[in-house]
């Protein structure tokens, strides 16, 4: 073949696609494929247990593949293409008790095994000038950290989860760090919100917030931001580094649940001292307001360079017409 014939075989070539293996195909995962997009460069395949499920995920551009995370044969093939996969995504929660993640354990012994580093013939040619991607970005809680008593914390903070659901977590994180192979990043992330996930429900039913003296300092991260963070971490995350995916905002959890009644057009909560408050919700709901703590996100903007969309609720709440939120959270 001659040289002529050489230049214009590769300018006509396609590139090779990236494929990204989604484990938990959720919101968030709806919100990575949409929000990156490239689908000329990316090969977006997601794990599915149900036909419901595979439907919904054709619709948004992900290939849907069968796979359970409570029933390991059914992971022989999903774990195969994790292997051949560049990169993998684990947005999968834990189950709803224990303190053990053994969905996590399932799929690393079903993918782990043979695991080939990826190529940087799979990188696409993304504006940002990617880099070799990470073979798997896992998505935690900041819930790891525990009761903080209110103390500004960065990831160099001990971990002492208290609850039996951060300790699932920190089970999972343990298992990739320890993985044979395994590129890994570890995302911590906080209370998840976004237009469609505002807490409505909790204020129509009148669930109450404790006294100002009482509070606690809770975190947040808008859905998109969360996306855009795993994405970055993909190609900019360090190996076994953990980072805190949280917004600007450092406020109490009681100040939070009063922005979003004013935006929305409903009645603010009832304010409890602790020890009548206990008496009134749910021991998980208790639990999640017995834990205080201010995250730092110093290596999410400089070591990801993510710049937040959503820098604080008041971006989203603001602008929010009463009428429409009220119907957008209840979809």
């Amino acid at each position: 073949m001659s040289k002529q014939k050489q230049l214009k075989s590769r300018r006509t070539a396609r590139p090779r696609k990236l494929t990204v293996l989604i484990v938990g195909s959720g919101d968030v995962a709806r919100r990575l494929v949409t929000q990156i997009g490239l689908a000329d460069r990316v090969r977006w395949i997601g794990l599915a247990r149900t036909t419901e499920r595979v439907e919904a995920l054709r619709q948004i551009g992900i290939l849907p593949i069968d796979g359970d995370l409570d029933f390991r044969p059914s992971l022989r093939r999903a774990g195969a293409l994790a292997r051949s996969s560049a990169a993998c995504v684990l947005l999968a929660p834990p189950p709803g008790e224990g303190r053990d993640d053994p969905r996590v354990r399932r799929w690393l012994a079903a993918s782990v095994a043979r695991a080939r580093p990826p190529s940087h013939r799979d990188v696409p040619r993304h504006p940002r000038r990617a880099a070799r991607p990470l073979h798997s970005v896992y998505v935690s809680t900041t819930g790891v950290y525990g009761d903080c008593a209110g103390e500004v914390i960065d990831e160099t903070r001990r971990l002492r989860p208290t609850s039996a659901r951060a300790q699932r977590r920190v089970a999972a994180e343990q298992r990739l760090r320890g993985a044979p192979g395994r590129r890994s990043a570890i995302l911590r992330a906080p209370g998840i919100y976004a237009a469609e996930r505002l807490p409505v429900e909790r204020l129509r039913a009148g669930t109450p917030a404790l006294v100002v003296e009482d509070d606690v300092f809770s975190n947040h991260i808008h859905a998109d931001d969360l996306a855009r963070a795993i994405w970055f971490a993909l190609f900019r995350g360090a190996s076994q580094r953990s980072y805190n995916v949280v917004d600007d905002a450092q406020w109490r959890m009681g100040d939070y649940f009063d922005r979003v009644a004013r935006a929305v057009g409903l009645p603010a909560p009832r304010r409890l001292p602790r020890a009548q408050l206990v008496r009134e919700v749910s021991p998980m709901l208790y639990s999640f307001m017995s834990e205080s703590r201010r995250i730092l996100n110093r290596r999410l903007k400089r070591e990801l360079r993510l710049r937040l969309t959503w820098p604080t609720p008041d971006v989203l709440l603001r602008p929010l017409k009463p009428a429409a939120a009220l119907q957008r959270s209840l979809l």
